[in-house]
């Protein structure tokens, strides 16, 4: 992201739009990749996230207890091993994770241990210890007050906070920056990931969190209700499990990617606007209906969650793949 650091920096930004915009750019894009070599999703021989990785959440601003609980939850069932699995027949949240598999299988070397997620630390910072009006470089700040080595600081801006280019060209963003810290066993330091997401509710819900809210552009179909029953939240779920997808595959600006790479399409970015088969511009695609709230969803989640997740780019297929 050569907007979020100095160029001493490597790092990768993920400007997710969750808008019609976006979502025809990205099909365009794929259509074309057949015929245009630069817009071939490839590798570019760069390090991917392995091992065991904790994802920690840095709440920033006033969030309810209830509202932190629908985005651990979601970290949570990343895991098969760590959430109850859905009944038989149904799409998990650790099922659409582990499609992410295929790009580590896509590698040259298999030296590398396997990705295991688990939900670290929470750090709470509701007094707005840096105002309510943050840049870029702020962010990075506050990704840096989680666990640095092994692991993926998560920031989440509460939606009184001001972010910068929050709402215009971006709802979240990942990239990496040097600890400042020390690897014993280098001598150096080393980089770790982190990731960013807003919530939308009262900014930007008919960009960031559609289709929870009416688009701002395009066909003005009816929303759909939100799993969780706030569309500011479950809106950042689908952001947030766009940039995991994204981090883990692409975390250093050279791993997965399709396009530029200082405006790369990556895992789930590849696929905006995909949630369900049959998706087009304004149509989310065919989902789950729970009967009783009349949410719409593709996944299960732990404790009995139920979300909404992006479809995923499948490198051995060159399509977008749902779990429903």
């Amino acid at each position: 992201m050569a907007s979020l650091l100095k160029p001493s920096f490597l790092f990768v930004q993920l400007a997710i739009f969750a808008s019609l915009f976006q979502y025809s750019l990205a099909a365009r894009q794929l259509a074309e990749s057949t015929q245009d070599q630069s817009f071939l999703f490839q590798y570019h021989n760069g390090a991917l996230l392995t091992g065991k990785v904790t994802v920690n959440l840095i709440w920033y601003g006033k969030f309810k207890p209830s509202q932190r609980a629908i985005v651990s939850d979601f970290i949570t069932s990343l895991s098969s091993t760590t959430s109850k699995p859905a009944a038989a027949g149904q799409p998990s949240v650790a099922t659409w994770w582990k499609a992410t598999e295929k790009y580590y299988g896509a590698l040259k070397s298999k030296k590398a241990s396997p990705l295991v997620l688990s939900l670290g630390t929470q750090i709470l910072d509701e007094k707005y210890s840096l105002g309510k009006s943050l840049k870029d470089h702020q962010i990075q700040e506050l990704a840096a007050k989680g666990d640095q080595q092994n692991a993926i600081n998560v920031v989440l801006t509460a939606s009184d906070v001001v972010v910068e280019r929050f709402c215009t060209t971006r709802c979240g963003t990942h990239g990496s920056a040097l600890s400042s810290k020390i690897t014993p066993a280098k001598g150096k330091n080393y980089k770790f990931a982190y990731i960013w997401v807003g919530n939308s509710e009262t900014a930007c819900p008919g960009k960031c969190a559609w289709p929870f809210h009416q688009p701002i552009y395009g066909p003005q179909a009816q929303p759909l209700v939100a799993p969780n029953n706030d569309v500011g939240l479950d809106g950042m779920v689908i952001n947030l499990a766009s940039l995991m997808a994204g981090t883990v595959t692409n975390p250093f600006g050279n791993g997965f990617y399709q396009g530029p790479a200082d405006a790369p399409l990556e895992a789930a970015s590849a696929c905006t606007g995909v949630y369900g088969s049959g998706a087009f511009p304004g149509y989310a695609g065919n989902l789950l209906v729970d009967p009783t709230s009349g949410a719409s969803y593709n996944a299960h989640g732990a404790n009995g969650r139920k979300y909404l997740l992006p479809a995923l780019f499948d490198p051995s297929t060159s399509s977008c793949s749902t779990l429903v």
